[in-house]
């Protein structure tokens, strides 16, 4: 008598026996990585804070720009009862020199000012980028408009007056190239891109083919 062929076992397939389970609400998912950065209502606040206080930082800006600018010397004179103001050394460059001192003031002020923000608040973000450029714009406006303020008065006839014929006085502070409002913003943005790109943090390596990720462990 021969032996019943039996049939070989199958291959052994816990693949029915697997269960998958929902996790529970706020139990952290093997392989994920926890929430990357502050929520965008945090970013947003914090970049309306930058915003105000680098608006403010335009008032020192405005100072510096009133009190290291070069005077732009003008001298009246008078024929009968009329008035002539003119410059005192039409060859100057001290109109030239109003301007550069406010775009280099400016310049330097929008480095600080990321520098300080990086500093805060390393891993950047479009929000504090927006922030960080807004409010160097402000602040330029504000600088500007504080140093005509402090600067001589804008009516040089009635200047001219109050100091004579032929007296040397200076001219009112003005800001010849409008553009400089922009060099404040321009660097701030720049420079912070800059220090994010060489210090800030960068994201984790995505995993390889085949590999198994780490579950994530809640910090105690």
């Amino acid at each position: 008598m021969t032996a019943p062929l039996n049939p070989p076992p199958p291959p052994h397939d816990d693949s029915a026996h697997q269960v998958w389970q929902t996790p529970p609400a706020g139990a952290p998912v093997a392989g994920a990585y926890p929430e990357d950065g502050p929520g965008m209502k945090t970013e947003a606040r914090e970049a309306a804070v930058i915003t105000l206080v680098v608006t403010a930082a335009g008032a020192l800006l405005g100072l510096l720009w009133w009190w290291l600018t070069p005077h732009v010397p003008l001298v009246g004179e008078v024929s009968g009862r009329t008035w002539t103001v003119y410059l005192k050394d039409s060859e100057g460059e001290q109109a030239i020199g109003v301007d550069g001192t406010f775009t280099l003031l400016a310049l330097a002020f929008g480095a600080v000012s990321a520098l300080a923000v990086f500093l805060w608040r390393r891993r950047g973000g479009v929000p504090l980028v927006v922030g960080l450029a807004l409010g160097g714009l402000l602040g330029s406006v504000l600088a500007w408009r504080l140093g005509v303020w402090l600067g001589p008065t804008s009516d040089v006839i009635a200047h001219a007056r109050a100091v004579g014929k032929g007296v040397t006085f200076p001219a009112p502070l003005r800001l010849g190239a409008k553009a400089a409002l922009l060099s404040w913003p321009f660097a701030a943005v720049l420079v912070h891109l800059g220090l994010t790109a060489l210090f800030g943090p960068r994201d984790p390596e995505p995993h390889q083919p085949g590999e198994r990720p780490e579950p994530f462990t809640p910090a105690r």
